[in-house]
Protein backbone atom coordinates (compact mmCIF):
# COMPACT_ATOMS: atom_id res chain seq x y z
CA UNK A 1 0.00 0.00 0.00
CA UNK A 2 1.58 3.01 -1.05
CA UNK A 3 2.32 5.61 1.85
CA UNK A 4 3.26 9.15 0.69
CA UNK A 5 5.23 10.21 3.25
CA UNK A 6 8.24 7.98 5.40
CA UNK A 7 7.83 5.45 7.90
CA UNK A 8 9.70 7.42 10.34
CA UNK A 9 7.38 10.44 9.76
CA UNK A 10 4.22 8.64 11.93
CA UNK A 11 5.62 8.91 15.44
CA UNK A 12 6.28 12.93 14.92
CA UNK A 13 2.20 13.09 14.56
CA UNK A 14 -0.48 12.18 16.71
CA UNK A 15 -3.51 13.28 15.01
CA UNK A 16 -5.35 10.17 13.02
CA UNK A 17 -5.96 11.98 10.14
CA UNK A 18 -2.09 12.91 8.62
CA UNK A 19 -2.05 8.89 8.34
CA UNK A 20 -5.40 8.47 6.62
CA UNK A 21 -4.47 11.44 3.99
CA UNK A 22 -1.03 9.59 3.67
CA UNK A 23 -2.33 6.56 2.81
CA UNK A 24 -4.66 8.24 0.04
CA UNK A 25 -2.56 7.79 -3.57
CA UNK A 26 -3.09 11.26 -4.96
CA UNK A 27 -0.29 11.20 -7.67
CA UNK A 28 0.44 7.69 -7.00
CA UNK A 29 0.99 5.57 -9.98
CA UNK A 30 2.55 2.46 -11.26
CA UNK A 31 4.42 2.69 -14.07
CA UNK A 32 6.02 -0.62 -16.11
CA UNK A 33 6.82 -1.58 -19.57
CA UNK A 34 4.81 -4.41 -21.01
CA UNK A 35 3.75 -5.95 -24.52
CA UNK A 36 0.82 -7.22 -23.10
CA UNK A 37 -2.99 -6.69 -24.77
CA UNK A 38 -4.91 -7.48 -21.24
CA UNK A 39 -3.84 -6.16 -17.94
CA UNK A 40 -5.34 -6.85 -14.72
CA UNK A 41 -4.66 -5.19 -11.16
CA UNK A 42 -6.36 -7.09 -7.77
CA UNK A 43 -6.78 -4.10 -5.50
CA UNK A 44 -8.36 -3.83 -1.90
CA UNK A 45 -9.96 -0.54 -1.05
CA UNK A 46 -10.36 1.09 2.50
CA UNK A 47 -13.18 4.09 1.95
CA UNK A 48 -15.25 5.51 4.33
CA UNK A 49 -19.10 5.29 5.41
CA UNK A 50 -21.06 7.27 8.27
CA UNK A 51 -23.48 5.29 9.54
CA UNK A 52 -26.07 7.54 8.85
CA UNK A 53 -25.49 6.76 5.38
CA UNK A 54 -26.62 3.46 3.44
CA UNK A 55 -23.22 3.61 1.10
CA UNK A 56 -19.75 3.57 1.52
CA UNK A 57 -18.01 7.00 0.04
CA UNK A 58 -17.40 6.55 -3.75
CA UNK A 59 -14.07 4.78 -4.43
CA UNK A 60 -12.62 6.94 -7.19
CA UNK A 61 -10.89 5.43 -10.30
CA UNK A 62 -8.09 3.49 -11.29
CA UNK A 63 -7.05 5.15 -14.60
CA UNK A 64 -4.36 3.42 -17.28
CA UNK A 65 -2.16 5.16 -19.90
CA UNK A 66 -0.45 3.96 -22.06
CA UNK A 67 2.62 5.92 -24.10
CA UNK A 68 1.24 9.05 -22.20
CA UNK A 69 -2.33 8.38 -23.59
CA UNK A 70 -5.40 7.70 -21.70
CA UNK A 71 -6.49 3.93 -22.40
CA UNK A 72 -9.16 3.91 -19.85
CA UNK A 73 -10.65 4.43 -16.22
CA UNK A 74 -12.27 1.84 -14.15
CA UNK A 75 -14.43 2.44 -11.16
CA UNK A 76 -12.33 1.21 -7.71
CA UNK A 77 -14.19 -1.88 -6.23
CA UNK A 78 -15.24 -1.65 -2.57
CA UNK A 79 -13.31 -3.38 -0.04
CA UNK A 80 -12.88 -2.53 3.32
CA UNK A 81 -15.07 -0.27 5.03
CA UNK A 82 -14.14 2.29 7.89
CA UNK A 83 -17.89 3.28 9.37
CA UNK A 84 -18.33 6.02 11.87
CA UNK A 85 -20.88 7.91 13.52
CA UNK A 86 -19.43 10.93 12.46
CA UNK A 87 -16.34 12.96 11.21
CA UNK A 88 -13.68 12.75 14.17
CA UNK A 89 -15.67 9.94 15.98
CA UNK A 90 -14.27 6.20 16.73
CA UNK A 91 -13.52 4.01 13.36
CA UNK A 92 -14.85 0.41 13.43
CA UNK A 93 -13.46 -1.66 10.51
CA UNK A 94 -15.89 -3.78 8.10
CA UNK A 95 -13.60 -6.28 6.44
CA UNK A 96 -13.63 -6.60 2.40
CA UNK A 97 -12.51 -9.14 -0.28
CA UNK A 98 -10.33 -7.58 -2.72
CA UNK A 99 -11.38 -6.58 -6.42
CA UNK A 100 -10.35 -7.09 -9.89
CA UNK A 101 -9.69 -4.54 -12.47
CA UNK A 102 -9.34 -5.69 -16.16
CA UNK A 103 -8.14 -3.47 -19.12
CA UNK A 104 -8.09 -5.22 -22.44
CA UNK A 105 -7.21 -4.04 -25.85
CA UNK A 106 -3.97 -2.75 -25.55
CA UNK A 107 -2.06 -1.80 -28.22
CA UNK A 108 0.32 -4.64 -29.67
CA UNK A 109 4.02 -4.26 -29.20
CA UNK A 110 6.13 -3.11 -25.96
CA UNK A 111 4.86 0.07 -24.30
CA UNK A 112 4.98 2.03 -21.29
CA UNK A 113 2.14 1.76 -19.01
CA UNK A 114 1.05 4.08 -15.98
CA UNK A 115 -1.90 2.76 -13.54
CA UNK A 116 -2.73 5.91 -11.47
CA UNK A 117 -4.39 4.66 -7.83
CA UNK A 118 -7.97 6.80 -6.95
CA UNK A 119 -6.61 10.13 -5.20
CA UNK A 120 -9.15 9.65 -2.37
CA UNK A 121 -9.44 5.98 -1.56
CA UNK A 122 -6.32 4.19 0.00
CA UNK A 123 -5.50 0.98 -2.04
CA UNK A 124 -3.15 -1.91 -1.88
CA UNK A 125 -2.09 -3.25 -4.54
CA UNK A 126 -2.20 -7.23 -4.00
CA UNK A 127 -1.19 -8.67 -7.65
CA UNK A 128 -0.34 -7.68 -11.57
CA UNK A 129 -1.86 -10.63 -14.17
CA UNK A 130 -0.22 -9.97 -17.69
CA UNK A 131 -0.79 -12.03 -20.78
CA UNK A 132 2.77 -10.82 -21.84
CA UNK A 133 5.97 -9.58 -20.16
CA UNK A 134 6.38 -6.91 -17.31
CA UNK A 135 9.25 -5.12 -17.38
CA UNK A 136 10.68 -2.21 -15.05
CA UNK A 137 10.16 1.51 -16.63
CA UNK A 138 13.49 3.19 -18.19
CA UNK A 139 14.83 6.80 -17.25
CA UNK A 140 12.30 8.82 -19.48
CA UNK A 141 14.77 11.87 -18.78
CA UNK A 142 11.87 13.91 -17.13
CA UNK A 143 12.54 16.54 -14.30
CA UNK A 144 11.07 15.39 -10.99
CA UNK A 145 8.56 18.37 -9.08
CA UNK A 146 7.98 17.96 -5.44
CA UNK A 147 5.14 19.67 -4.46
CA UNK A 148 3.15 19.70 -1.09
CA UNK A 149 0.23 21.58 -0.13
CA UNK A 150 -3.25 20.77 1.49
CA UNK A 151 -6.74 19.16 0.48
CA UNK A 152 -6.88 22.00 -2.80
CA UNK A 153 -3.22 19.93 -3.72
CA UNK A 154 -4.84 16.68 -2.63
CA UNK A 155 -8.28 17.34 -4.91
CA UNK A 156 -10.46 14.92 -3.38
CA UNK A 157 -13.03 16.21 -5.22
CA UNK A 158 -10.93 15.68 -9.26
CA UNK A 159 -12.79 13.46 -11.42
CA UNK A 160 -9.76 10.80 -11.60
CA UNK A 161 -6.09 10.70 -10.41
CA UNK A 162 -5.39 12.26 -13.58
CA UNK A 163 -7.88 14.96 -13.13
CA UNK A 164 -6.06 16.61 -10.08
CA UNK A 165 -4.32 20.18 -10.59
CA UNK A 166 -1.04 19.18 -10.08
CA UNK A 167 -0.93 16.08 -12.90
CA UNK A 168 -2.83 18.09 -15.32
CA UNK A 169 0.08 20.92 -15.01
CA UNK A 170 2.60 18.63 -14.74
CA UNK A 171 1.21 16.71 -18.22
CA UNK A 172 1.44 20.70 -19.34
CA UNK A 173 4.90 20.62 -18.55
CA UNK A 174 6.58 17.70 -19.35
CA UNK A 175 7.85 16.73 -15.84
CA UNK A 176 7.11 14.11 -13.44
CA UNK A 177 5.24 15.11 -10.37
CA UNK A 178 5.54 14.26 -6.62
CA UNK A 179 1.96 15.13 -4.81
CA UNK A 180 2.45 15.56 -1.34
CA UNK A 181 -0.37 17.05 -0.93
CA UNK A 182 -2.33 15.95 2.68
CA UNK A 183 -6.00 17.47 2.97
CA UNK A 184 -6.74 19.31 6.05
CA UNK A 185 -2.77 18.46 7.31
CA UNK A 186 -0.77 21.40 5.27
CA UNK A 187 0.57 22.80 8.71
CA UNK A 188 4.36 24.01 7.47
CA UNK A 189 5.24 20.54 9.61
CA UNK A 190 9.19 20.00 10.17
CA UNK A 191 9.07 16.09 9.36
CA UNK A 192 7.23 17.26 5.74
CA UNK A 193 10.13 19.63 5.21
CA UNK A 194 12.69 17.04 5.99
CA UNK A 195 10.99 14.63 3.83
CA UNK A 196 11.52 17.17 0.80
CA UNK A 197 14.97 18.06 2.02
CA UNK A 198 15.77 14.57 1.28
CA UNK A 199 13.90 13.72 -1.72
CA UNK A 200 15.24 13.77 -4.89
CA UNK A 201 13.64 16.89 -6.67
CA UNK A 202 14.63 19.61 -10.22
CA UNK A 203 11.54 21.71 -8.79
CA UNK A 204 9.27 22.31 -5.67
CA UNK A 205 6.04 23.88 -4.90
CA UNK A 206 4.61 24.75 -1.98
CA UNK A 207 1.14 25.97 -1.88
CA UNK A 208 0.08 27.41 1.72
CA UNK A 209 -2.06 28.21 4.25
CA UNK A 210 -5.79 27.58 3.57
CA UNK A 211 -5.55 24.64 6.57
CA UNK A 212 -3.95 27.03 8.64
CA UNK A 213 -6.04 29.97 9.12
CA UNK A 214 -9.21 27.44 8.47
CA UNK A 215 -7.98 25.67 11.54
CA UNK A 216 -6.57 28.78 13.31
CA UNK A 217 -3.31 27.18 14.09
CA UNK A 218 -1.11 29.81 13.65
CA UNK A 219 -0.97 33.52 14.75
CA UNK A 220 0.99 36.41 12.67
CA UNK A 221 4.16 36.41 15.43
CA UNK A 222 4.24 32.12 14.58
CA UNK A 223 3.47 32.07 11.31
CA UNK A 224 6.19 33.67 9.39
CA UNK A 225 8.92 32.35 11.42
CA UNK A 226 7.42 28.61 10.58
CA UNK A 227 6.90 29.87 7.01
CA UNK A 228 10.96 30.66 7.09
CA UNK A 229 12.01 27.71 9.20
CA UNK A 230 10.31 24.84 6.65
CA UNK A 231 11.53 26.86 3.50
CA UNK A 232 15.55 26.80 5.70
CA UNK A 233 14.78 23.18 5.92
CA UNK A 234 14.10 22.36 2.50
CA UNK A 235 16.96 24.61 1.23
CA UNK A 236 19.55 22.75 3.13
CA UNK A 237 18.85 20.02 0.79
CA UNK A 238 18.40 21.49 -2.43
CA UNK A 239 19.88 25.21 -2.24
CA UNK A 240 19.41 25.85 -5.35
CA UNK A 241 16.23 24.26 -6.83
CA UNK A 242 13.77 26.32 -8.49
CA UNK A 243 11.43 26.29 -5.33
CA UNK A 244 7.71 28.24 -6.05
CA UNK A 245 5.59 29.65 -2.75
CA UNK A 246 1.92 30.02 -3.57
CA UNK A 247 -0.53 31.57 -1.48
CA UNK A 248 -4.06 30.41 -1.01
CA UNK A 249 -6.95 30.39 -3.63
CA UNK A 250 -10.03 32.51 -2.84
CA UNK A 251 -11.80 31.16 -0.03
CA UNK A 252 -14.98 33.79 0.69
CA UNK A 253 -15.63 33.23 3.74
CA UNK A 254 -11.95 33.31 5.20
CA UNK A 255 -10.84 36.41 2.92
CA UNK A 256 -10.98 38.66 5.72
CA UNK A 257 -12.70 36.93 8.57
CA UNK A 258 -10.12 34.53 10.66
CA UNK A 259 -10.86 30.84 11.05
CA UNK A 260 -11.57 28.45 12.64
CA UNK A 261 -14.60 27.23 10.29
CA UNK A 262 -17.61 24.92 10.33
CA UNK A 263 -20.01 23.82 7.83
CA UNK A 264 -23.42 25.50 7.93
CA UNK A 265 -26.34 23.81 7.16
CA UNK A 266 -26.37 25.22 3.22
CA UNK A 267 -23.36 22.71 3.28
CA UNK A 268 -21.15 25.82 2.89
CA UNK A 269 -18.46 27.05 5.45
CA UNK A 270 -18.37 29.82 7.49
CA UNK A 271 -16.07 31.42 9.82
CA UNK A 272 -15.91 31.26 13.04
CA UNK A 273 -13.42 33.88 14.09
CA UNK A 274 -13.61 37.58 14.66
CA UNK A 275 -12.63 40.14 12.19
CA UNK A 276 -11.44 42.53 14.76
CA UNK A 277 -9.10 39.91 16.28
CA UNK A 278 -6.92 40.52 12.78
CA UNK A 279 -5.31 43.72 14.14
CA UNK A 280 -4.56 41.53 17.22
CA UNK A 281 -2.15 39.08 15.24
CA UNK A 282 -4.76 36.47 13.92
CA UNK A 283 -4.22 35.50 10.24
CA UNK A 284 -7.15 35.48 7.21
CA UNK A 285 -6.46 34.72 4.11
CA UNK A 286 -5.51 38.47 2.91
CA UNK A 287 -2.77 38.66 6.01
CA UNK A 288 -1.28 35.46 4.77
CA UNK A 289 -0.88 36.54 1.22
CA UNK A 290 0.99 39.27 2.08
CA UNK A 291 2.75 37.75 4.67
CA UNK A 292 4.12 35.35 2.16
CA UNK A 293 4.54 38.12 -0.30
CA UNK A 294 6.54 39.50 2.21
CA UNK A 295 8.94 36.61 3.13
CA UNK A 296 9.80 35.78 -0.60
CA UNK A 297 10.54 39.25 -1.28
CA UNK A 298 12.94 39.57 1.65
CA UNK A 299 14.56 36.02 1.03
CA UNK A 300 14.81 37.01 -3.39
CA UNK A 301 18.19 38.86 -1.77
CA UNK A 302 20.25 36.16 -1.12
CA UNK A 303 18.13 33.35 -2.88
CA UNK A 304 17.25 34.11 -6.67
CA UNK A 305 15.67 30.86 -6.94
CA UNK A 306 12.42 31.30 -4.97
CA UNK A 307 9.45 32.56 -6.77
CA UNK A 308 5.96 33.97 -5.13
CA UNK A 309 2.48 33.30 -6.81
CA UNK A 310 -0.68 34.54 -5.56
CA UNK A 311 -3.00 31.66 -5.58
CA UNK A 312 -5.73 33.69 -6.69
CA UNK A 313 -4.13 33.86 -10.34
CA UNK A 314 -5.04 29.84 -9.66
CA UNK A 315 -8.44 30.32 -8.94
CA UNK A 316 -10.24 33.93 -7.94
CA UNK A 317 -12.97 35.90 -6.00
CA UNK A 318 -15.20 35.86 -9.64
CA UNK A 319 -15.13 32.04 -9.30
CA UNK A 320 -16.52 31.17 -6.50
CA UNK A 321 -19.75 29.58 -7.75
CA UNK A 322 -16.86 26.82 -8.37
CA UNK A 323 -16.40 26.39 -4.83
CA UNK A 324 -19.12 23.99 -3.82
CA UNK A 325 -19.17 24.10 -0.36
CA UNK A 326 -17.19 27.00 -0.03
CA UNK A 327 -13.78 26.26 0.28
CA UNK A 328 -12.92 22.82 -2.17
CA UNK A 329 -12.85 23.54 -6.29
CA UNK A 330 -15.06 21.35 -8.41
CA UNK A 331 -13.50 18.92 -10.78
CA UNK A 332 -13.47 21.51 -13.74
CA UNK A 333 -12.10 23.97 -11.55
CA UNK A 334 -8.95 21.96 -10.30
CA UNK A 335 -8.36 21.00 -13.94
CA UNK A 336 -8.61 24.98 -14.89
CA UNK A 337 -6.27 25.76 -12.07
CA UNK A 338 -3.50 22.79 -13.74
CA UNK A 339 -3.79 24.67 -16.92
CA UNK A 340 -2.85 27.95 -15.26
CA UNK A 341 -0.42 27.01 -13.00
CA UNK A 342 1.86 25.18 -16.06
CA UNK A 343 0.95 28.33 -17.93
CA UNK A 344 2.96 30.79 -15.28
CA UNK A 345 5.22 28.03 -13.89
CA UNK A 346 6.33 26.40 -17.32
CA UNK A 347 6.13 29.50 -19.37
CA UNK A 348 9.97 30.83 -21.35
CA UNK A 349 10.36 33.09 -18.61
CA UNK A 350 8.90 31.56 -15.54
CA UNK A 351 9.77 29.38 -11.82
CA UNK A 352 10.20 26.25 -13.45
CA UNK A 353 11.42 27.28 -17.39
Amino acid sequence: MPRRLPAWTKEQYQDPSVYGVTVMPSGVRLVFRTDARELEFEVLTSTGQLDSDPRPRPTGMLELLVDGVHAGRRQAPVGNVVRMAGPGAAQRLVPGEPGTVRFAGLPAGMKNVELWLPQQTPTELLALRADGEVLAPLPDGRRRWVHHGSSISHCLEADGPTGTWPVVAASFGGVEVINLGQAGNDMLDPYVARTIRDMPADLISLKTGINIVGLATFRLRTFGPAVHGFLDTIRDGHPDTPLLLVSPVSCPALEATPGPVSMGPDGKITALGDPADVARGALSLAVVREELARIVAARRAHDPHLHYRDGRELLGPDEADDLADGLHPTAAAYRRMGKRFAAHAFADDGPFR
